[in-house]
């Protein structure tokens, strides 16, 4: 069985944090601690869910290895925090973004940074590899997104079109659409093949922070600074707010089947809704 997870925490937290992970579902049966002496901007289990990758407010990108109990990796090379990172579906790369407004990409075999992808002109707030490819999409403070071939570390495509700050862009299953959300809340539907914006939301004023879609890629949830999950239901274009977080909402995920929606928050707490 395969897990997976994430965490997102505000780019202005710079204090100790410590991530306690249990997984009986992978057979682990142990607790790892992993301890940053800033913060923990990101993490992702691969597809197996024994390693973990992490990025962090202290540069580097780390791999964990839960069957060893500790970091087996440490990847060096970002000149400022790492914001996101992202497995490729293979296990032997990651891909990582940085406020130093580069991303790269690491081969986890060498040990070493593969390509660094230069092209945006401010921090690079998301990363995320296309499932099963080698396309790599990045948001960038610049107010763009673009995709990259991990193959050549060279753009292949930007788009433009966000007022403001991108603050996280994802794809959805299909890997046809990306969703996009800035730091005034505005979400952005995009087609890939097009490169222009389809559908333009506004559920600011607030920042969005993290936005996903579900399975069926029929419905949008963004994670709000004004402490609420929104849903977007694409075909009939309604938003709904979710109401119980008590301080702004950081990251939000559905599970595979879409029977549920996570999300994590300033307040220190993990909801489940249905």
């Amino acid at each position: 069985m395969s897990l997976k997870a994430s965490l997102y925490l505000p780019k202005s937290l710079l204090h100790e944090h410590e991530i306690e992970v249990k997984s009986s579902a992978t057979g682990l049966g142990s607790l790892a601690e992993i301890c940053f002496t800033i913060f923990l901007s990101f993490f992702l289990f691969d597809n197996s869910g024994t390693k973990l990758v992490t990025s962090s407010g202290d540069t580097t990108v780390r791999i964990w290895d839960f069957t060893k109990g500790g970091c087996i990796l440490t990847l060096a090379g970002h000149s400022c925090a790492a914001w996101d990172c992202s497995w490729h579906s293979c296990g032997d790369f990651v891909a990582s973004a940085s406020m130093d407004k580069t991303s790269k990409v690491w081969d986890l075999n060498s040990e070493r940074c593969r390509y660094t992808l230069r092209g945006h002109k401010d921090s690079v707030n998301s990363i995320q590899f296309l499932p099963f490819s080698n396309i790599i999409l990045t948001s960038s403070a610049d107010k763009t997104l673009s995709l990259w071939d991990a193959r050549t570390g060279l753009c292949a495509q930007t788009f433009c079109g966000h007022m403001h700050s991108c603050n996280h862009a994802t794809f959805n299953m299909k890997g046809d659409t990306i969703v996009s959300c800035d730091s005034y809340g505005v979400l952005k539907l995009w087609d890939i093949r097009k490169g222009v914006p389809m559908v333009s939301i506004d559920a600011g004023p607030h920042p969005g922070n993290h936005v996903t879609f579900d399975p069926s890629g029929h419905i949008v949830a963004l994670a709000s600074n004004d402490g609420t999950v929104k849903t977007l239901e694409l075909k009939s274009g309604q938003l709904s707010s979710l109401l119980g977080h008590e301080d702004e909402v950081q990251s939000v995920i559905f599970d595979h089947k879409a029977e549920h929606l996570v999300s994590g928050g300033s307040d220190g707490t993990v909801r489940i809704w249905n």
